[in-house]
């Protein structure tokens, strides 16, 4: 049997709609998850998360302390010697909710404590396979048809929270899956070739995903984590905002990934704006969202308020607790538009549908 660790195989964009030519292609959900492997040997689980641990490039990040009901569930249903790929998800009310799920990781201290089995209680995760690579020997070298048509006949008698993930070859399925399930927590569309073998760490899949724009405020910025060359504070990401129905502006979120140059000439754009903080509405102002706030894992982080007049265009994928899930992108800067006009009336709303009808008698717990 393989041993963690192993890369997974990893997918590259494709679109924002699914291929033309299907031939030859099978479609899935992409869940808003944690990626995992799942190692069953005759010792007990892994689940092997994304990344490495920072102190040893070789060692695994074992997700197994935090998700108790899933080890227990793959010891109770998974033979010794099977490798699954998966994703660990937590649904509430039909769909999935990332921010319950990412709260479900705590301290490895507190492996095998009150707090986890409290939170693997109220908030129960669910295991989605969607690929074998281990059982009864290597199947990385086979088909990805074939190595479904495996998953499928193993998973025939699973139970909660082990669940299969749908798949399709019928593109109008997948394209009702990529409009209707996305307020649900699908992500996009996974788009496999049934011919493929599993190529650890290779971006030989593809995936679908919505692409939107909408016109935002900037509002402020945060510092890069490496200055400029005089030592200085540069751009890393324009903090953005949108005005709502009562006109007061809402964080959405950031956009990045500029280069060193741009960096640097932002700093310029934006020196004349500085505003002090009691004049600033993200300071001044009460029931709004606001960047910056510290939460478990980081400390507050610094910014830089600016007076909102300027406007950028910037895409994003999906809303997630009424902000962008995602790192927004720079498109252009927008003169055109007053930051008045920038309000979150521009925000596309999907259908709302339930996660619960992808999978036979429900994903979320009592459904």
């Amino acid at each position: 049997m393989i041993t963690p660790p192993i890369e997974p195989m990893l997918a590259k964009p494709i679109g924002s709609g699914i291929p033309d030519d299907v031939t030859g292609l099978s479609f899935e959900p992409k869940w808003d998850g944690f990626r995992c492997l799942v190692f069953r040997s005759h010792d007990g689980v892994v689940l092997q998360g994304r990344g490495r641990s920072r102190s040893d490039a070789d060692e695994v990040i074992d997700l197994a302390y935090a998700f108790p009901e899933i080890v227990e569930s793959c010891l109770r249903q998974l033979s010794p010697g099977t490798v699954l790929d998966a994703e660990i998800v937590v649904a509430h009310d039909g769909r999935l909710d990332f921010t319950v799920l990412s709260s479900r990781l705590r301290p490895r201290s507190e492996a095998g404590g009150t707090n986890i089995a409290r939170l693997a209680e109220t908030h129960p995760a669910s295991l989605l396979a969607f690929d074998l690579l281990w059982l009864d020997g290597d199947l990385r070298t086979v088909a990805f048809g074939e190595r479904r048509d495996r998953l499928t006949a193993l998973a025939t008698e699973w139970v909660p929270p082990l669940h299969l993930t749908p798949n399709t070859a019928d593109a109008d399925v997948a394209s009702a899956w990529f409009r209707d399930f996305e307020a649900a927590g699908v992500d996009g569309i996974m788009v496999k070739a049934l011919a493929d073998p599993y190529t650890e760490g290779k971006r030989t899949q593809g995936k679908v995903k919505h692409q939107r724009t909408v016109d935002a405020v900037v509002a402020g910025w945060r510092p890069h984590a490496r200055p400029g060359t005089d030592g200085q504070d540069v751009v890393g990401s324009l903090l953005l905002g949108l005005f709502d129905a009562q006109g007061r502006l809402q964080y959405m979120g950031a956009a990045s990934a500029f280069t060193a140059k741009v960096r640097a000439e932002l700093v310029d754009l934006l020196a004349p704006l500085a505003v002090d903080d009691d004049a600033h509405p993200w300071r001044a102002s009460t029931g709004v969202r606001v960047p910056g706030e510290a939460n478990r894992w980081k400390k507050e982080q610094a910014w830089h308020a600016v007076r909102p007049e300027l406007v950028a265009e910037v895409t994003y994928d999906q809303l997630e607790a009424g902000r962008f899930r995602h790192v927004a992108g720079f498109v252009r800067w927008r003169p055109d538009r007053t930051p008045g006009s920038c309000t979150d009336e521009q925000i596309d709303h999907p259908p709302t549908a339930s996660v619960d009808d992808l999978f036979p008698g429900g994903l979320t717990p009592g459904s």
